[in-house]
């Protein structure tokens, strides 16, 4: 039986956990008995070992290699230091690759904060059109400074510019402004994308891209201001706090569990008032090294060391943004702490705008994009794609809403190469752009968007979107085992930490806040272990005042080995054997983790919701069947209520291919299609005709017939059903326009029940004749079926 399955048939919390743990310990040492194996067999020392000449002559080539590189590595981390202090001394502007002007500085706003817009400059040879859809780049604001999403050519930066759109940034700056909520942030990015609109008055609306905490920003500012929104793009953004990966050993989310294990949001206050009133990112930052400790302590040094000849530039361009370490107010991280990495209430409904309204995602009415990894970490899949479940009782509510949501799902890359990976902008992120074109030609729903690689012309890469319609049941069983019971213990960690958070605010914190002061908070600051690290190692020291000149002199006689060196050979064995051991004990630290939070909390949590859960349960009995919600049935009782716009959406529906993925092509093809009929179509934004659509998708769905029945009931003018005729003889004669046997049935069908004059009977239902079609003018070609495209 696998473990999976002892799980599931498994009451026992104390048996689940035990169970997950000896799974989880017989990974760990399975991956490091395998990782010694490949180090030892990579090293193959056994036909040079035999020859004393040979050892003799490579280990004393060694020896100057290895002082050579030890010099050139110190050197570098000093040149690190070095760009530490400059950047800092700068006012740590943000790590744009590409050049920008500022546009507006919250700094300046009526209720100041210490963000800015930027406008970023095309780089020469790249043009940019005006009346494109302008893109908005959120940030995260997690401990680093901005530029994550434009740090490279190949960013999201870059790939937006090249395909023609104006792009902003969001940046923020390294000091908090006094008194500055996340709720004035979120006014001041309202007033951001405001301004975007009045530079770009004949484009649509902005796309909002946000990257981690950028993400969750950018719901936040969708929800607040949705008529100024256009489409939302959310890469590796956590919007679901307590989902996250429990089986079969398959997936580690020890951040997941660190607010409990730690007792809630109390710690963050503390670590405020220490930094009198403020909280240092590095704090945050420190948390993400702790994650790897493989790659933290070891691997990312050893990998500078081995390549030290070619791998500086790309280290110190990374260590440039990893470490700009930012500030935040105490009101900012209590917020985050207690509304969203513990309370989890971003989706629930709990949070407040600065009005007083409650952000309900809900009200976004643009297209959302949901891009996850499930390499990732920090933020798995689940943090990501869950609070769709939760918000929307049904895929027919999403509909009904008339709302479209797209999940990207990555297999293995971790959580900064969603932001910084070339691959990835050069792939995911440029066929979001894409995408973004003609989203909003996309029916209301859930969709599943995948990308296939194929080979192009001069063997580029060229890539295929397709669209998978998707249901929520589908989304749940596809991230989430178990029915999500493993989240139920947060339950408690969200009662306990409120306990904690008051006892500290009543008990400690009136002593911390009397002995702390700027100086204490500015020297706190400057012996954070990893701002320390780096100060330390630079020209202030005087100790390294010889490794400067030592370095040139080193490049200027340097004498690397050859790969087949014995004494190389043993060096990266014994570097892979360090390694894995670092990841062994990370593994099992994680493990132990993992059980202590279930161990503590699944037990508090059993005695604290029992009562609760059953009282909910009488509360709010399941539906059995979906024509049985209240969407559905309003719906229904509307079957024969609308006019033109409705008819024509019903149209659309009843014609739509089922169980097809929709191309990307065929999207575009549609968008095009609407440009040139647009003197027939109704005058809608696309807002309210993906409202409009997804109420008659239900109707479709559930009274197909009626639905045909009634058609006439919404063309009560003349004028609507000459319209209608129009356009449809004009698809007919559309050579675009690839339409199936069965579609041409439909349509067939659509136009003898358009030519029925409405009655007051609901249930009026037209003839169906055989033969011509009745679209007027025209025979219906029977030759004209072709394969769907």
């Amino acid at each position: 039986m696998d473990i999976g399955r002892q799980l599931a048939n498994s009451h026992d919390i104390g048996a689940k956990v035990s169970l997950l743990f000896r799974k989880r310990a017989e990974i760990a040492q399975r991956n490091l008995t395998e990782a010694l194996k490949d180090a030892s067999a990579n090293s193959d020392l056994s036909a040079q070992t035999v020859d004393p000449t040979r050892a003799w002559t490579d280990w004393m080539s060694y020896g100057v290699d290895a002082v050579q590189r030890s010099v050139l590595f110190l050197d570098t981390l000093r040149e690190r230091g070095n760009n530490y202090l400059k950047h800092v001394q700068a006012g740590q502007p943000p790590l744009l690759h590409f050049e920008y002007e500022m546009v507006m500085d919250g700094r300046k706003l009526a209720r100041p904060v210490n963000y800015a817009l930027l406008r970023i400059t095309p780089p020469e040879g790249v043009v940019v059109d005006d009346t494109r859809r302008p893109y908005i780049i959120i940030d995260p604001r997690a401990g680093h400074g901005p530029g994550i999403g434009g740090f490279k050519d190949d960013s999201q930066v870059g790939v937006a510019l090249r395909d023609g759109h104006p792009v902003y940034f969001v940046i923020f700056f390294r000091d908090p402004e006094p008194g500055q909520t996340l709720l004035d942030v979120c006014e001041a990015e309202k007033q951001f994308v405001k301004k975007v609109r009045e530079l770009h008055p004949d484009s649509p609306k902005p796309a909002i891209v946000g990257n981690c905490q950028g993400g969750w920003a950018a719901m936040m500012l969708a929800a607040a201001d949705p008529d100024d929104t256009g489409p939302i793009v959310i890469n590796g953004a956590p919007m679901s706090y307590w989902g996250g990966a429990w089986q079969d050993g398959a997936g580690d989310n020890p951040m997941r569990y660190a607010g409990g294990n730690l007792g809630g949001t109390w710690l963050s206050s503390l670590a405020a008032d220490l930094g009198n009133g403020v909280f240092d990112g590095a704090h945050l930052v420190q948390n993400f090294e702790n994650l790897n400790l493989a790659n933290t302590f070891w691997d990312k040094y050893y990998n500078l060391y081995s390549k030290i000849d070619t791998e500086p530039p790309r280290f110190l361009e990374f260590e440039r943004w990893w470490g700009g370490f930012f500030l935040m107010n105490r009101e900012e991280i209590e917020w985050i702490t207690r509304n969203l990495f513990v309370g989890n209430k971003l989706w629930t409904g709990e949070t407040k705008m600065a009005g007083g309204k409650a952000f309900d995602l809900r009200d976004i009415r643009a297209p959302i994009i949901l891009f996850a990894s499930m390499g990732d970490n920090i933020t798995p899949p689940q943090q990501a794609f869950n609070w769709v479940g939760d918000i929307y009782g049904s895929t027919y509510e999403i509909k009904a809403r008339g709302q479209v949501i797209v999940g990207l799902l990555h297999e293995d890359i971790g959580h900064l190469g969603i932001f910084v990976s070339g691959k990835v902008a050069k792939k995911e992120h440029a066929q979001i752009v894409s995408v973004l074109k003609s989203i909003e030609m996309l029916p209301p729903g859930l969709y599943a968007m995948s990308i296939t690689e194929k080979p192009g012309h001069h063997g580029a890469p060229e890539y295929e979107v397709e669209f998978h319609e998707r249901t929520l049941e589908e989304l749940r069983g596809r991230l989430n085992r178990f029915e999500r019971a493993d989240e139920e213990p947060f339950e408690a960690v969200a009662t306990l930490s409120e306990f904690n958070q008051r006892a500290y605010e009543l008990f400690m914190q009136p002593m911390v806040q009397a002995t702390a002061n700027e100086y204490t908070a500015k020297l706190q600051q400057q012996l954070h272990p990893l701002r320390w690290q780096r100060w330390a190692l630079s020209d202030l020291n005087p100790m390294l005042a010889w490794v400067g000149a030592a370095a040139q002199a080193v490049r200027a006689q340097r004498r690397p080995v050859n790969e087949d060196n014995v004494a190389l050979k043993l060096e990266k064995a014994n570097a892979a054997a360090i390694s894995a051991w670092l990841e062994y004990v990370r593994a099992l630290r994680d493990a132990t983790s993992e059980a202590q939070f279930f161990m503590t909390y699944a037990s508090v949590f059993s005695l604290y919701v029992a009562d609760k859960a059953e009282a909910e349960a009488a509360a709010n009995p399941p539906v059995a069947e979906g024509r049985e919600l209240p969407f559905v049935k309003e719906a229904l009782a509307s079957i024969a209520e609308g006019g033109y716009a409705e008819a024509l959406a019903r149209v659309a529906c009843l014609m739509a291919r089922k169980g097809e993925p929709l191309l990307l092509s065929r999207l575009a093809m549609r968008q095009q299609l609407m440009k040139d009929y647009g003197d027939l179509l109704p005058d809608l934004g696309a807002d309210e005709w993906r409202r409009v659509r997804g109420e008659q998708d239900l109707i479709v769905r559930y009274e197909p017939e009626q639905a045909l029945a009634t058609l006439p009931q919404l063309l009560r003018s003349p004028a609507d059903r000459d319209r209608l005729a129009r356009l449809m003889r004009r698809v007919l004669a559309d050579q675009r326009v690839d339409l199936s046997a069965h579609q041409l049935a439909l349509l067939d069908m659509v136009g003898n029940a358009a030519e029925n004059k409405p009655d007051n009977r609901p249930d009026n239902r037209p003839a169906v004749r055989a033969g011509k079609s009745t679209v007027r003018g025209r025979a219906k070609p029977a030759a004209r079926s072709r394969r769907a495209a």
